[in-house]
């Protein structure tokens, strides 16, 4: 939270460090509408400066346009940006030249080991020449490059609704979708970073209704929601129902198989329906499977030399965007998709969502470790079931499996369950619940 956990003094020492850490003689800054994003990536500008590093300051982006000017002049980036978190909080989001994850194991902790150290005594030295401070508006450019990586010239007219969240999809949208055969009705386009309509997370249902319900009003092909950051998009299709990530990761997948001559790996991480590995085989591509997150994902990317990888939160990888994370081209897939036929999406994304799925049930429990191996034992023994710890307990039958994975910050099991049908789905979820949340 700002100032009570961290403020721009802090954010000062963070920027020296980075660069540190880096080797970096130039880098990239960029935040989001948020109050406090100004403040902090200023002063985090001015920390690297005073260090040596020529900074390039972006201004008001999202996270995918950050990862977009990394990735184009060849820079370590730093984003301020809470993504879809309350108001009062913020942090960064940082990354090495061509937009590659800097991870706990991959330079995150010696950056904040080294801020603590100057905390704890003196602030670091100036560097002999200390560096330049420079403005440059890359938005067009982000825009721009987009539209080459996905074929949207013969699409027929749509009318899409967009709910920006009041974040940087407002920033982003209008010029992104200049130019193409859209009937835009924006709804909450107006950056705002205390989100007095709704929270910025499109992944919680319930911020999800008001679009819905305008997709229904105005009769509208699709709706599109973003996250704070715009890094993440949700799509409804034209009934006002949400379309699930994995049905848009699959849609996907075959697009960028069919694009890169039928070949080529995908990721997917372990929570994703089994929908995905079968529509990548499909269309001639091969799966792999990955923990949930960020960082394994983009690893997972770079190692196998993927074109495509997917998450169920609604992030979406693209190898020729520097393997980042980009809900904006996910976006326009669909659209290209949509606008490529005559159909509606609800027809065009069904044969993509194949199963029924609980979504993720999250349970609060004291003893994370003891509740999963109660729900180990009770399934070990059944036939044809398996377990595997990739990431948490998965466990398989025949038609159906399910995952449960302790959270890092809170003491919460997370569960996911998928069947072939929903009844199954619901007595498998209901049974394993009843297991967790027995005290």
């Amino acid at each position: 939270m700002v100032p009570d956990q961290w403020d721009e003094s802090l954010a000062e020492l963070f920027g020296a460090a980075f660069v540190e850490v880096t080797g970096a003689d130039a880098i990239v800054v960029g935040h989001d509408m948020r109050p406090s994003s100004p403040g902090l990536s200023g002063a985090f500008a001015r920390g690297a400066a005073r260090r040596g590093a020529d900074v390039t300051l972006i201004g008001l982006c999202s996270t995918d346009q950050l990862y977009f000017a990394s990735g184009t002049f060849g820079l370590p980036g730093a984003m301020f940006t809470a993504s879809h978190n309350p108001a009062q909080y913020n942090g960064i989001k940082l990354c090495r030249a061509g937009a590659a994850p800097v991870g706990r194991d991959t330079g995150l902790a010696e950056i904040r080991a080294l801020t603590e150290k100057w905390l704890e005594t003196d602030a670091p030295e100036a560097a002999a020449a200390p560096g330049t401070l420079t403005e440059r508006d890359t938005l067009t450019d982000y825009a721009a490059h987009l539209k080459t990586l996905v074929d949207l010239t013969s699409i027929r007219p749509l009318k899409v609704v967009v709910d920006a969240g009041n974040g940087m999809g407002g920033h982003t949208v209008p010029t992104v979708f200049r130019g193409l055969p859209l009937d835009l009705v924006p709804m909450y386009f107006e950056l705002d970073g205390t989100f007095p309509n709704h929270e910025a997370n499109p992944l919680d249902p319930a911020n999800l209704v008001d679009l819905q319900q305008r997709v229904r009003e105005e009769g509208a092909d699709l709706g599109l929601a973003f996250d704070g950051d715009a890094d993440r998009c949700f799509v409804v299709d034209e009934k006002g129902d949400p379309v699930s990530p994995s049905a848009i990761t699959a849609l996907v997948a075959a697009r960028e198989l069919a694009r890169n001559g039928g070949t080529g790996t995908v990721i997917h991480n372990l929570i994703t329906s089994w929908s995905v590995p079968e529509v990548v085989r499909e269309n001639g591509g091969t799966p792999v499977r990955t923990r949930v997150g960020h960082s394994f994902i983009k690893e997972e990317m770079a190692s196998t030399g993927a074109i495509f990888g997917g998450e169920h939160s609604a992030h979406y990888y693209f190898r020729d965007f520097w393997n980042a994370d980009t809900g904006m081209l996910a976006a326009l897939h669909v659209l290209a998709a949509l606008g490529g036929q005559d159909g509606p999406l609800s027809a065009l994304v069904s044969s993509y969502d194949r199963y029924a799925g609980s979504g993720e049930i999250n349970s609060t429990v004291a003893d994370q470790p003891g509740r999963t191996a109660a729900v180990r034992e009770a399934f070990a023994s059944r036939d044809g079931v398996t377990t595997d710890d990739l990431d948490g307990l998965t466990v398989t039958g025949a038609d159906w499996w399910f995952n449960l994975r302790p959270s890092n910050t809170e003491p919460l099991l997370r569960l996911n369950v998928e069947a072939r049908d929903e009844p199954t789905m619901a007595r498998l979820r209901d049974e394993v619940l009843a297991l967790v949340r027995t005290p």
